[in-house]
């Protein structure tokens, strides 16, 4: 799969393990974001924390917030703030599209990854719906089960 990657151009930097645990994802969408000089050095050095991080839908624009990109070590004075809150570059459709869901009760944006596609910086953006407790115990059972019949088909080889 790595290697499908690099063919595609794709080289993730940051993922949201915890989002499909928290919440149960149905649609994505890639979008752009909007970085600052500091910002893109830091990615390409492979630091920064998607958890905890929403999207909100804000007067026709899409804004990613509490996303931390830590300050640039080389950066002087004209460093970045690490939690600013940062626009997403999307089509109007793409976020007409997205609007609908998301502003149902229950419902919020997710970022999922974070990646470099062709030297351009791209966030996966998932719609989500807020798991229950027993949602949470039962998918880890799933999850769990469906480990242990793999480990059970590699004895078997």
């Amino acid at each position: 799969m790595a290697k499908k990657d690099k063919e595609e151009g794709i080289r993730m930097i940051s993922r949201n393990r915890k989002a499909s645990h928290e919440y149960e994802l149905s649609d994505r969408l890639e979008c752009g974001i909007v970085l600052l000089g500091t910002e893109v050095k830091t990615l390409r050095d492979g630091h920064c924390s998607l958890e905890g991080s929403y999207a909100k839908i804000d007067e026709d624009e899409l804004w990613l917030i509490d996303c931390e990109i830590p300050e640039y070590g080389m950066g002087n004075r004209l460093n970045h703030k690490p939690k600013r809150v940062r626009k997403l570059l999307l089509h109007r459709r793409e976020l007409a599209k997205f609007a609908g869901t998301a502003t149902e009760k229950g419902y919020t944006l997710v970022p999922t990854s974070l990646y470099f596609k062709d030297g351009r910086a791209k966030v996966e953006i998932a719609v989500g719906r807020g798991k229950q407790m027993h949602d949470k115990r039962e998918s880890l059972k799933k999850a769990e089960a469906k480990r242990e019949m793999a480990r059970a088909v590699r004895r078997r080889r």
